[in-house]
């Protein structure tokens, strides 16, 4: 933090009402069981009242906000043998990154420590946790009303909330973020006032103002960085764009590593998809008109949920495409809240709703949640085989198929169709019949016994079952098993 931002920070700080639980005046040094004690306080009460972080000021009367000047010097300060932050780094649990900052105001000298909020659980020195009660510090136990708070913080473990970079001013926020892709994909009109435009990115989440400075969220550098590379936090969450030349990983023709933020990207991303996959000649009204294999919009929805859904705490990776000669494959960490059979069904859930309710707000995602319906509806359009969901090693991947027979289709793909097609159909409100799922495979009339077959291998795995159980098997009409 620049010399700055920790005098800005003070001038806040001094300022707060005397009833602020989450921070503490002292003039002189206390002991550094005392030091330890406050920071347990400190963190725990700050998540309490919804604070990032905490802050023990010494140098300023605790009565008055006075600032006065302190003789406790931090960096010389030792436990035994030990420095003050290392014993305190030892002393508290979980571990804090405790921050301690040195500053000279108008001659007098200050030391301010900022203790990060209580996330996942209560911090504890030695063995207790304590809180702030007014300006009294007590065993967290004592209140168990607060020690609920914390346990249940809506909060905890918010990556969209999270610093992704801090320390900033106004014009480091505008170099950094894409401030113009915000305001077109919110379809509003960006304002010549540069302050306007940092408070309207503060109150949608994008940036943070505290300790006299302004942070990049997580939110704000995923979706919208100029270059993802300038955030340590999100910088390995770039999508990767990989073109093969057959039907394995062998030979690659092309990789591509995204460089902006999704929502900035995401139009980009798409198009550059679309462009690496194969297409078929087709005449349309006498002209000859190029079309790609997959639908455009299976594309858009499928990549949208696996920058959603992906679960960001998975380190090393992010959202992959990959694109073969006969598939394309589409990853993201983490696997999913909803089991994958039920994914055209289940109202959706994400890990990152914070996230996932921007991009609907940016018309990135399907207002109503994943879109997968419209994703199986596109498929059967196109008579694709039926894409696979599948889940392995804290991953997700979806593969949608290039054209391929009837003939060519193995046992797991005819009953993989029919379980979708019946699904689709059901939150339709249409019914699933021997001569829907002969158009959905394009299968003869004459060879509706093939589909009965179908229907009942399908039956069999347990994923459907007959509307009635005495229908002949070419007019039964069938429901997913849940249904």
């Amino acid at each position: 933090m620049s010399n700055d931002q920790l005098h800005n920070l003070l001038k806040e700080l001094v300022l707060l009402p005397h009833e602020s639980e989450w921070v503490e005046f002292k003039e002189n040094n206390y002991g550094p069981e005392e030091i330890s004690r406050l920071i347990s306080a400190l963190s725990n009460t700050a998540c309490t009242k919804g604070r990032d972080a905490g802050y023990l000021v010494f140098g300023v009367k605790d009565e008055t906000h006075e600032i006065v000047g302190t003789t406790f010097n931090p960096l010389t300060y030792k436990v035994g043998q030990e420095p003050l932050e290392i014993w305190l780094s030892q002393r508290t649990t979980p571990k804090l990154n405790v921050q301690i900052f040195r500053l000279n105001y108008e001659g007098k000298n200050v030391v301010i420590i900022e203790i990060p909020s209580a996330k996942d659980r209560s911090t504890l020195s030695g063995q207790v946790a304590y809180i702030r009660i007014g300006s009294v510090t007590k065993p967290l136990i004592e209140h168990p009303d607060h020690e609920r708070i914390i346990w249940n913080n809506p909060l905890r473990r918010k990556f969209e909330t999270e610093s992704a970079l801090s320390g900033l001013n106004k014009q480091e926020v505008l170099e950094l973020l894409d401030s113009d892709s915000f305001f077109r994909l919110s379809n509003l009109t960006k304002s010549t006032n540069e302050e306007e435009v940092i408070e309207l990115l503060e109150s949608e989440g994008l940036i943070a103002h505290s300790r006299g400075a302004y942070s990049i969220t997580n939110l704000g550098a995923i979706l919208f960085a100029k270059k993802l590379s300038n955030f340590n936090t999100i910088k390995r969450k770039a999508i990767r764009i990989i073109s093969y030349s057959g039907n394995d990983r062998v030979n690659t023709i092309q990789e591509r590593i995204g460089q902006q933020g999704y929502a900035s990207a995401f139009q980009n991303v798409v198009a550059y998809i679309n462009g690496q996959l194969p297409s078929n000649e087709a005449i349309q009204e006498s002209i000859r008109i190029e079309r790609k294999i997959y639908p455009e919009i299976a594309i858009r929805e499928l990549v949208a949920n696996a920058l959603v859904h992906q679960d960001f705490t998975v380190s090393g990776n992010g959202p992959m495409v990959e694109i073969f000669s006969d598939r394309l494959e589409i990853y993201n960490p983490g696997t999913p809240l909803v089991n994958t059979d039920r994914f055209i069904d289940y109202p959706p859930r994400s890990r990152n709703e914070i996230l996932a309710s921007l991009m609907r707000r940016v018309r990135i995602c399907e207002e109503r949640g994943s879109g997968i319906d419209k994703v199986i509806s596109a498929i059967e359009v196109y008579q694709l085989p039926a894409p696979r969901f599948e889940t392995y090693d804290n991953g997700t991947r979806i593969t949608i198929y290039a054209p391929r027979s009837f003939a060519n289709m193995d046992r797991s793909d005819r009953i993989r169709a029919c379980y979708q097609h019946c699904c689709l159909n059901y939150v339709s409100n249409r019914d699933t019949t021997n001569s829907t799922l002969r158009q959905r495979l394009k299968i003869s009339e004459k060879n509706y016994p093939m589909v009965s077959r179908i229907f009942s291998d399908t039956t069999d795995a347990k994923f459907i079952k007959p509307f009635q159980e005495d229908a002949s098997k070419k007019n039964s009409k069938y429901i997913p098993i849940w249904a």
